[in-house]
């Protein structure tokens, strides 16, 4: 059998605005809320992948790498939860044309390639807590934290230990014609 790795397409977020999530995630949801997501593990999804072939991760590879998209700015400003799928979020309320258009090329370029994707539409956001089993209450707005994208990456999810590790597997620039593609 083939070797092969559970993969998805995703934005980091910069390590002072994972600090600043995980300090006010502290502040607003309590412990028993449900399982926080570690500061870096925390990403905005564009296109989950999952179980891929080192071929089929080349191909794609190759499909995001010739992706002209330029930079965005994201805003996260917006909270809610997912009963249903025991998460706690956080979003955009209004999510950029490039974000939009950036998981749209590759959940489209993810499918042509016989890789599954959700018919949900595409709901941007970071998981903040998972087993989340009862409600909780969701801070009013006036949160925010806005940052620029410039770059996404292709991640592989590791369950070793107990824990769920997350590793950029290879980063691709947005913003210019000239396409790079840098394995980290």
């Amino acid at each position: 059998m083939p070797e092969s790795k559970r993969l998805f397409f995703a934005i980091e977020l910069p390590a002072p605005v994972q600090r600043k999530i995980v300090r006010w995630r502290a502040e607003h949801f309590p412990s028993e809320a449900g399982r926080p997501v570690a500061a870096a593990n925390l990403h905005l999804t564009l296109a989950f992948l999952g179980d891929v072939s080192v071929e089929k991760q080349r191909a794609l590879a190759a499909q995001a790498g010739r992706i002209t998209q330029p930079e965005f700015t994201l805003q996260l400003d917006d909270a809610g939860q997912w009963l249903r799928s025991r998460v706690v979020w956080l979003g955009t309320r209004q999510p950029p044309r490039g974000l939009l258009q950036l998981a749209n090329m590759l959940r489209a370029q993810a499918a042509r390639s016989g890789c599954h994707q959700s018919p949900q539409p595409f709901h941007p956001h970071v998981t903040l807590l998972r087993d989340a089993g009862q409600a909780v209450a969701i801070p009013p707005p006036g949160f925010q934290w806005a940052f620029p994208v410039k770059e996404f990456a292709l991640y592989e999810s590791v369950f070793a230990r107990g824990r769920t590790r997350y590793t950029p597997l290879q980063r691709w620039t947005l913003g210019n014609t000239q396409r790079n593609s840098d394995e980290v």
